[in-house]
């Protein structure tokens, strides 16, 4: 079986996207799925294509115990096509800018219901319906660390929520 991939989509792919791919690959790897789940990261434009991860987002994951190895990249609307291999199973958006953009690359209905919003699986947040604002992640770049330290703190809520669904998820995918 081919497996479940996730990918986590903000801007610019060096804080936001890249902390919630190292954070759901660690929770992923806890909960015995590594195997069946793959975790990535894009972001909606082209600015960081190549880059690390803002070095602010690496000592916010370390200072956690998270790592990761990072280059940005963009998501494209291929990413939606089965036969292509970064196709994604499920694209967690980071803020609701993100969602529209990406649900505007989606081909069809199918494509589009693969979207979802990174904090829709908070478990305090879940009756919320996309493009309520307690849904974003709140971009820290132009913050202090304080920023990064507080997105950590959701991307941790929602990735349990996360990696609590999966066996839902890859239950439908393996039914399609």
């Amino acid at each position: 079986m081919k497996p479940f991939r996730v990918t986590a989509v903000c801007m610019g792919n060096i804080c936001r996207s890249p902390m919630a791919e190292a954070v759901l690959r660690h929770r992923v790897s806890e909960a015995g799925l590594a195997q069946y789940v793959v975790v990535d990261s894009a972001g909606t434009g082209a600015w960081h294509i190549g880059e690390d991860a803002d070095p602010r987002a690496l000592a916010t994951l370390r200072a956690a115990g998270y790592d990761i190895a990072h280059a940005g990249r963009q998501f494209d609307r291929q990413w939606f096509d089965a036969e292509h291999p970064l196709a994604a199973d499920l694209v967690l958006t980071m803020d609701a800018s993100n969602f529209d953009r990406v649900s505007e690359l989606a081909p069809d209905d199918l494509a589009r219901s693969r979207v979802e919003m990174m904090r829709s699986f908070d478990p305090a947040l879940v009756n919320l319906a996309v493009g309520d604002p307690r849904l974003d992640v709140p971009d820290p770049y132009y913050g202090g660390q304080e920023g990064f330290t507080e997105v950590l703190a959701m991307i941790e809520r929602a990735s349990d929520g996360v990696v609590e669904a999966l066996p839902t998820l890859l239950d439908s995918a393996s039914a399609e």
